[in-house]
């Protein structure tokens, strides 16, 4: 071996090893280089590549060599005909925003919002770039990011340049008591009458392979097609509640056959409980065609704010919990007609919320907050732009297909009309609801 051999040589370790550190300082969509959010701890992500080198070029492969650039996308003429109105609970997309109605949304809004996120979101000219924080659990930021790019695609030219700040753990953060003077603006999947997060829809509309659920129109279609082997009369006149499995691994090895959403419609009543927090399993539950008895939920998500007490569902006081959900069954049974109309009206709910909708949902409530953001976003300098083709090259086998499943098209229609902000409505429904709720007289 020559001089000029050993020199190469070393010169090629030395390029490897600042290729294997830069790698190793990437933070991707998949949750390379990540640490846990610290306001929820999780057992951090254990990836499949077996050595440094095979996870530092998948991480260049797909990090820097997937995304081109594109020109700007050019809004398509799409026919105004089949423009048809919002479902009435987009009005809540006004309501969630009104903390910054008057003041709007500064640059250091969010700055400042960034120490309660696990990643930000920077849409500018139709391209989306995104500034990595904390892992989220499973494949809940991919998913999510996944969405988002669905809507881009879906609306080409179409979602205003913005800045956003997530998070994708379970519980609201932005209490309104202490936060009052200064809203802080992130989006999460949940809120509270007491906190100001914005909800918004949750990954597992585009599928969460984790638990083997597919995207919402699949499922959907597979639980309503489960639900028609048995008439509402025809079911067992009890009520049921199914958690979710102790050991993944194990139900996965049994070919997910307990963990089945199609079928567990048998039973005429169908409970809804809080676990830790907000649960993404209600839209199930509901979509069952079974009375859903909604133990009274502290966390409501995007959707569940359009559903009325004793018309879409039936309301059971926490207290006395045991004997509410007895006296509820025993009042279905008892006037079966009725609670039957409930049990469909749940359902058919469900059956509006399609994923059209889903994405009209996602880019009002976009557009809305952009018009509120006194400023121009710009892409932070350590953000990464994610396309479609980046965000496939780090899904793990099962992911990639749970994701191209969920993949949309060019829509032939225009987004639905917004409703425009009426104060007089929302403080109605917010009556009507609360009067539905407190009165324990079982009657519709």
């Amino acid at each position: 071996m020559n001089c000029r051999t050993i020199v190469l040589s070393n010169h090629t370790e030395h390029l490897a090893g600042q290729v294997d550190e830069f790698a190793y300082q990437t933070k991707t969509v998949a949750g390379h280089n990540l640490k846990p959010t610290p306001w929820h701890v999780f057992e951090p992500k254990v990836f499949d590549e077996e050595t440094r080198y095979a996870r530092a070029t998948k991480i260049l492969q797909c990090q820097y060599f997937q995304c081109h650039s594109n020109p700007i996308p050019v809004p398509p003429e799409l026919n105004p005909s089949k423009q048809s109105s919002c479902p009435q609970f987009f009005r809540w997309i006004h309501e969630d925003l009104k903390p910054w109605r008057q003041s709007k949304i500064s640059l250091a809004h969010v700055e400042e919002a960034k120490n309660y996120a696990a990643f930000r979101v920077v849409i500018v000219g139709g391209r989306l770039f995104v500034d990595f924080y904390y892992a989220c659990v499973q494949s809940r930021m991919m998913f999510t990011v996944w969405g988002l790019l669905q809507l881009l695609k879906r609306y080409p030219g179409m979602v205003p340049d913005v800045d956003m700040m997530f998070d994708c753990m379970d519980k609201p953060i932005i209490n309104r008591t202490e936060h009052s003077a200064r809203p802080l603006p992130i989006f999460r999947y949940c809120t509270t009458a007491e906190h100001f997060d914005i909800p918004f829809p949750d990954w597992s509309f585009w599928g969460w392979p984790e638990t083997n659920l597919g995207p919402w129109d699949t499922e959907f279609r597979d639980i309503k097609r489960g639900a028609r082997s048995k008439t509402w009369m025809k079911r067992f006149p009890y009520a049921y509640w199914k958690g979710n499995p102790d050991n993944w691994g194990e139900e996965a090895r049994a070919g997910y056959k307990g963990s089945k959403l199609s079928s567990q419609c048998k039973h005429r009543y169908k409970i809804y409980a809080e676990g830790y927090a907000w649960s993404v399993s209600l839209k199930y539950i509901v979509s069952c065609g079974s009375v859903s008895l909604l133990i009274n939920p502290e966390y409501e998500d995007f959707f569940t704010r359009g559903l009325i007490p004793k018309k879409n569902y039936w309301p059971v006081p926490r207290t006395d919990l045991c004997q509410n959900i007895k006296s509820a069954v025993e009042w279905g049974n008892a006037h079966p007609a009725v609670a039957e109309a409930i049990a469909k009206a749940g359902q058919d709910f469900m059956e509006t919320l399609s994923m059209d909708r889903v994405y009209d949902y996602m880019y009002h409530l976009i557009s809305e907050y952009a018009k509120l953001q006194d400023f121009k976003p710009v892409p932070p300098p350590s953000s990464q732009e994610v396309c479609v083709d980046s965000l496939l090259c780090f899904a793990e086998p099962k992911q990639r297909q749970f994701l191209e499943q969920s993949a949309t098209s060019l829509s032939a229609s225009p987004p639905c009309i917004l409703p425009e902000v009426d104060e007089k409505i929302m403080e109605k429904w917010k009556r009507l609801k609360g009067k539905r709720l407190n009165d324990v007289n079982p009657h519709p």
